[in-house]
């Protein structure tokens, strides 16, 4: 009996340290591709207004987006499996 509460409560943190780590990358390619870039245009650095076109920063903004989403989703999926 105790070693299969011990082992429920090594598998509930062991399913919250994956769900961190997938929140944590989502949070990632939030400051990478969308924070990051965004300052960048806005400030102008490295005449980044110059060189790149609006349609390639709203695609790579899109892009990044999509993929932290996709791992905060997954995430959220990955807590559903905490055992009570």
């Amino acid at each position: 009996m105790l070693r299969s509460v011990a082992m429920s409560l090594i598998d509930n943190e062991q399913t919250k340290l994956l769900a961190t780590a997938l929140n944590t990358a989502a949070t990632s390619c939030f400051t990478v591709g969308i924070a990051t870039p965004v300052a960048g245009y806005l400030y102008n650095v490295g005449g980044l207004q110059t060189s790149l076109a609006p349609g390639i920063m709203l695609v790579g903004l899109l892009m990044w987006s999509g993929a932290g989403v996709i791992l905060h989703l997954t995430a959220r999926q990955v807590l559903r499996r905490l055992q009570s």
